[in-house]
């Protein structure tokens, strides 16, 4: 292990620290029903086996690029989306599987973007980091840190001007917040009361770099201070903390009162992406914060021990989105590649194509 590689003391103090101050119980909002509670844990299981065959998947060269797993954040996700209405949208990040999911996207089109397939939701040429669905309120995900930031800023300015009742969730990560553009984008969506919610999803590492190495206070969310805007920070762990954190942020942006800065704080413990080796950190051991903050696992106790359902029918809902997710990979695995005379399709304008199109 490098000598500049995190201890596994030292990430045992850092769970510790994440345990007194951010931690929060367990506890259903009481709007949300039994089976919206199922319904959440149901798109967190299909977000757990998504990702995790996605690796096993990339292995084996059924999945071309790179492609980052959204393992461990289930629940800022689908908290996340949970909250929002039919007609809101969001931007995402180079993990952007697990949102695709949470605003209800379907497996078999996913699937089939990542093995480059026709009937994938950019026609397979998306990919991994760059799939997007505007029906679904998904207006893409990037590969390129902090540029979904203008974007959601764009789609709120436009629900300003045109008086829609709808709001933007900017997904973004830690590393995100010391790009330039994050700065711009808080400052305008402040100055000008967009209905926009930028929700940092700040699992503690930029690839290799702690955050706390790169930003002298290590709380997203006291820089909302500096916009005159709301800042909290929340249990990323937790799919009702952010679930209440997001509805409220939401209401307040309906309201014309403009952005609120949520930071969903939880702990990568598994690779960047799915070549990382991780030796930035110790992997000798198994990751404390996998075994004692696993978010799957704490919805499930909790489901279980309040009653809201029994084991077996918690697990038929977990066993369901298991064969939704194997049953995608199949689908996958027949489409029909894209033809190669479609190749400029959807690149250019069609009065483009038509202007140009014999000099392509």
């Amino acid at each position: 292990m490098p000598i500049s590689a995190i201890s596994m003391d030292e990430s045992l103090a850092k769970l510790e620290k994440f345990k007194r101050e951010v931690m929060q119980e367990l506890k259903a909002p009481p709007e949300l029903s039994v089976e919206d509670q199922l319904e959440i844990f149901r798109k967190m299981a299909l977000i757990r086996e998504f990702d995790t065959n996605v690796k096993e998947l990339w292995k084996q060269n059924f999945i071309y690029g790179l492609a980052h797993a959204y393992l461990g954040a289930e629940a800022v996700a689908v908290g996340a989306c949970t909250a929002l209405k039919k007609g809101d949208f969001i931007t995402s990040t180079h993990r952007g599987h697990g949102h695709v999911i949470a605003m209800g996207g379907d497996v078999n089109k996913m699937m089939s973007e990542l093995m480059g397939k026709a009937d994938g939701y950019c026609k397979g040429k998306g990919g991994s980091m760059h799939i997007a669905s505007v029906d679904d309120g998904m207006l893409g995900a990037t590969g390129i840190v902090g540029s979904g930031m203008p974007i959601a800023v764009g789609s709120a300015l436009s629900a300003k001007v045109l008086k829609k009742d709808y709001v933007t969730v900017c997904f973004h990560g830690d590393g995100g917040t010391n790009q330039g553009i994050w700065h711009e984008s808080l400052n305008l969506a402040s100055t000008w009361n967009l209905p926009v919610i930028f929700l940092c999803e700040n699992n503690q590492w930029a690839i290799a770099m702690q955050y706390e190495k790169a930003s002298k206070n290590p709380v997203v969310a006291d820089r909302a201070i500096g916009y005159g805007i709301p800042g909290v920070t929340v249990d990323g762990f937790n799919p009702f903390a952010v679930y209440s954190a997001v509805r409220d942020a939401a209401v307040r942006a309906r309201k014309g009162d403009g952005p609120t800065l949520i930071e969903a704080r939880y702990y990568r413990y598994i690779g960047h992406f799915v070549a990382d080796d991780e030796r930035y950190r110790d992997t000798t051991t198994n990751d404390p914060w996998a075994e004692q903050m696993d978010p799957l696992k704490r919805i499930r106790e909790y489901l279980v021990s309040s009653g809201t359902a029994n084991e077996a029918k918690v697990d038929a809902v977990y066993a369901s989105a298991a064969r939704d997710v194997q049953g995608a990979i199949e689908h996958a695995k027949a489409a029909p590649e894209p033809s190669p005379d479609t190749l400029y399709n959807d690149i250019y304008s069609p009065e483009f194509v038509q202007k140009f199109g014999g000099e392509l």
